[in-house]
């Protein structure tokens, strides 16, 4: 892998952000929007109910903050290819010297970035707004948010290859793949809220849900869970083998029958 292959890519896509305003206002209105449509439902919550509700005020603003790292990073995937696609760019990446490998890792640190502007802001205006702190989960935040991201590069990938499958009528899979799962991964209420029952091992067999379970725990307990990152660790892994098969496979397909050229046309 050509490391200045991957950063020229991501500069490309750095200077689409820079001269183009409305791309960072997108970046930034709907988390916003989202954090404050949970923080004003908390206070309403709080202001009518009696009982243990700070502990669940950190569940849902927590859960809302960690979910928009798996929905940014999968993204950073997806977005980034259709931009090549919708500024007719996308023949020139793939006839110059560019390895799948490298366009996915300008992919994955694309969304990166899109990660640490949007967690920077809710993060901000969780603590200004709801006295809400995301860092009093401490070091366990970072297993936390690298589990969530490659979940999230793990979807955008296979969202990419939907669209190659399906071409620029299945784009609005791009938004629409992360919230395929979100009710399976447990991100604002525990694993045994699912039904029916047998929902539970669908949901346990994804990564994220080990991860929402895990912090849960944290805000609950204090105690870090070694289990729970274990399997998603582990699962992260094979999910993201299976993605990056299913991309590449469909690219090599989508390359042999010439619909690169129809992506570049339409």
């Amino acid at each position: 892998m050509n490391f200045r292959v991957v950063s020229a890519l991501i500069l490309r896509h750095l200077f689409l952000y820079i001269r183009s305003p409305m791309r960072l206002v997108e970046l930034i209105f709907w988390p916003v929007v989202e954090l404050l449509i949970w923080g004003y439902l908390t206070m309403f919550i709080q202001e009518n109910t009696t009982g243990d509700f700070p502990r669940i005020i950190t569940y849902l603003l927590g859960a809302m903050i960690l979910w928009d790292v798996i929905f940014r990073a999968q993204q950073g995937v997806a977005i980034s290819f259709l931009e090549d696609v919708w500024t007719r760019n996308l023949l020139n990446v793939f006839v110059a010297p560019v390895r799948t490998s490298e366009f996915l890792a300008a992919t994955f640190g694309v969304g990166l970035l899109r990660i640490l502007i949007t967690v920077a802001v809710l993060s901000m205006m969780a603590l200004a707004l709801y006295s809400f702190n995301v860092f009093k989960l401490g070091w366990t935040l970072l297993p936390f948010f690298m589990n969530l991201m490659v979940s999230g590069w793990a979807l955008g990938m296979i969202s990419t290859a939907l669209i190659l499958r399906w071409g620029q009528a299945a784009e609005s899979l791009a938004w629409a793949v992360p919230f395929f799962i979100q009710p399976l991964v447990a991100v604002f209420y525990p694993v045994s809220a699912i039904k029916p029952e047998w929902l539970q091992s669908v949901s346990l067999a994804l990564p994220p849900t080990h991860v929402f379970e895990g912090m849960r725990e944290v805000l609950s307990t204090g105690v870090f869970s070694w289990e729970k990152f274990g399997w998603a660790v582990g699962l992260n892994i094979v999910f993201m083998a299976i993605a990056g098969s299913i991309f590449a496979w469909m690219l090599t397909m989508t390359r042999k029958r010439g619909l690169l050229t129809k992506f570049a046309t339409q």
